[in-house]
């Protein structure tokens, strides 16, 4: 592990430092989870932050004479055989309490304008599934065992939902194994507890506000907390070889593979960022690689041309000779898609022109192409912007919006069979 100092809170401004290594500040960390909460559940997704988090709290937990650890792993189907067999290694483990959910939950499929959203564990598809249903006796497979839940729940809707019903009865700790070096928007997840502290859990008689913390709702039971935000990639795999843990091997192909250190994450494969490495599973596991790309549309086309730049990736595409202005290119991209799907992005391109007017920015005043350092930092409006994300066929996720029911179920409602 390297000596580095730990992280004591994260401010928009300079960082404070302690003098305790990062594994000697996550295990007190978790040990005053445990201290405050009886139950306490971790999120694991299979992958190396979710798995060093498990290790850590299954550490505390023995240590500390503790009853078995809660564990949530949501399958979402198109998973890597490595990936799977690691989860039930884990779960083998008698300190394990472990939910494996396997129910049909709407997932982006950026591959496709037709097929914008899929659906893993669909009923009626099963023939098309990449991998038959796991026997494992953890598995829920029957939406009647979970009374919150909801046919084709978003991912991200199914989370909280899951932490708050299992903390329905005494109050719950979820440890997420996420670090804010990975990515812009983790650093933010984790930064929002410390800025807004009436996100952030303070525990009774404490000194203020956990930084590495946060619950969605003021009155919530389950509270979130990251309790590995400033380690290192090397310090994962640190921790994972001085103490023999066990771990995906997935990981072990992916460094063979040549895949940088910065892209080996283990997620659903259609997705808007996901898509860019959907060529791996050809290359890592080509008995997967079948039934991957026949299980949604466009899988093959978005594996070929994933890193291309008419796809807004290697430094994005340049206006087509035969179009005058991007305002005009993102005109002749909006006709181009089905109905139901235009008229979602126009809804979106719609408020985002607002949001900027708003902002002293009128759309009369927009840049045809603006400055690309403003615009890869969303600090200035453009059509390039708008055009580049309908090339992307991201949902206006580049454009900052996010999931919205009101635009989902009206492209749900266009696939036969779909139930209502």
């Amino acid at each position: 592990m390297e000596r580095r100092q730990a992280k004591r809170r994260i401010g928009v401004g300079k960082k404070a430092y302690g003098q305790a290594d990062v594994l000697a500040a996550a295990r007190a960390r978790i040990r005053l989870v445990f201290s405050h909460f009886e139950r306490v559940c971790v999120a694991f997704s299979g992958g190396k932050d979710s798995s060093v988090t498990l290790h850590l709290a299954l550490e505390a937990a023995r240590e500390l004479g503790r009853g078995p650890v809660d564990v949530l792993f949501i399958d979402l189907e198109g998973q890597y055989q490595a990936t799977i067999a690691h989860v039930e290694n884990m779960f083998a483990s008698e300190d394990v309490r472990p939910w494996w959910i396997c129910l049909p939950i709407n997932l982006r499929n950026a591959s496709s304008m037709r097929e914008p959203y899929w659906c893993a564990w669909e009923p009626g598809r099963e023939a098309d599934w990449v991998r038959p249903m796991p026997t494992h006796p953890a598995v829920i497979s029957d939406p009647a065992r979970l009374p919150f839940y909801r046919y084709r729940m978003e991912f991200e809707e199914f989370v909280p939902a899951f932490n708050e019903w299992l903390a329905r009865d005494v109050p719950t700790a979820v440890l997420v194994g996420i670090r804010s070096d990975e990515s812009l928007n983790r650093y933010r997840a984790v930064k929002l507890g410390a800025k807004t502290k009436k996100r952030a859990w303070t525990p009774p008689g404490g000194e203020g506000p956990v930084a590495w913390s946060t619950q969605d709702q003021p009155a919530s039971r389950a509270i979130t907390f990251f309790p590995i935000y400033d380690w290192k990639f090397p310090d994962i795999w640190r921790y994972i070889a001085d103490h023999g843990h066990p771990y995906n091997r997935i990981y072990d192909q992916m460094h063979r593979a040549g895949v940088p250190f910065s892209q080996m994450r283990i997620c659903q494969p259609y997705g808007d960022d996901q898509r860019k490495g959907l060529d791996l599973f050809h290359r890592l596991e080509p008995e997967t690689w079948f039934r991957v790309v026949r299980r949604v549309s466009g899988a093959n086309y978005g594996a070929r041309y994933c890193r291309q730049q008419f796809l807004g990736y290697r430094g994005g595409l340049g206006l087509p000779p035969t179009f005058t202005s991007w305002k005009q290119y993102c005109q002749f991209l909006l006709l181009s898609m089905p109905p139901v799907l235009r008229q979602v992005y126009q809804r979106r391109i719609d408020r985002f022109i607002q949001w900027w007017a708003a902002h002293n920015y009128p759309v009369d005043c927009w840049p045809d192409a603006g400055i690309p350092a403003l615009e890869n930092r969303k600090a200035q409006p453009s059509w390039r912007r708008v055009g580049m994300s309908l090339i992307k066929s991201d949902m206006a996720r580049s454009l900052s919006f996010g999931y919205a029911r009101q635009d989902v179920e009206p492209l749900l409602a266009t696939r036969p069979g779909t139930p209502r």
